[in-house]
């Protein structure tokens, strides 16, 4: 009864859409709880980018861009510039990459991430609200509220460390451009990763 419960309030906290949202399109808002248990919703970030970050800490790809330091590296670099960053475990209980909200944060600490919060999306609902397909999926969002990215991180779908100094950081480009206030080049682009293990 309480794990129906818990479920449906999950629901009611997402705003619902029809379809997965694309680039240049407004970005559904959302509240989630992060992993300290703090409630987040997009709508009061609102004047700030945010990039959303789909995690599944038991994924190679995954592993690629944190054993590899990538990751936390793009975390400090966009939040010390007022991007807010949300990581986003969407694993059901029972599947690959579910944790536990002390287990996230026990690996945040032993990883050295520094998202601003890890948001904790057992039911699949903000994953769903968002259309991600794999991890790492990465959304950007500008100021207005516009999605103005939305797909793989890098242009290197591979697992290997070395692949990331030469690979072009769509995320990184689409911040670059955007805070320019120049139009951003690559909106969107094939994800790649393992599936999000969303409930059956």
């Amino acid at each position: 009864m309480k794990t129906k419960l818990a479920f449906a309030l999950v629901l009611l906290l997402i705003v619902p859409v029809a379809a997965a949202v694309g680039a240049d399109e407004a970005a559904p808002n959302f509240t989630a709880t992060d992993s300290y248990g703090h409630r987040h919703s997009l709508a009061e970030y609102k004047g700030k980018f945010v990039v959303l970050e789909w995690h599944n800490q038991g994924c190679p790809y995954t592993k690629k861009h944190y054993e590899s330091g990538n990751m936390q590296k793009l975390q400090k670099l966009w939040t010390s510039r007022g991007v807010v960053w949300f990581t986003v475990i969407s694993s059901a209980p029972g599947e690959q990459g579910y944790v536990t909200a002390q287990q996230e944060n026990d690996y945040v600490k032993r990883m050295g991430a520094a998202p601003t919060a890890v948001l904790l999306d057992p039911s699949g609902a903000l994953g769903h609200l968002y259309g991600a397909k794999t991890t790492p999926d990465m959304f950007v969002i500008n100021p207005q509220g516009q999605l103005i990215y939305e797909g793989a991180i890098d242009d290197k779908a591979t697992v290997e460390q070395s692949d990331i100094a030469g690979a072009v950081n769509y995320v990184t480009a689409a911040l670059e451009e955007s805070m320019a206030g120049k139009a951003v080049l690559v909106t969107a682009s094939r994800p790649y990763g393992c599936s999000v293990k969303y409930a059956h």
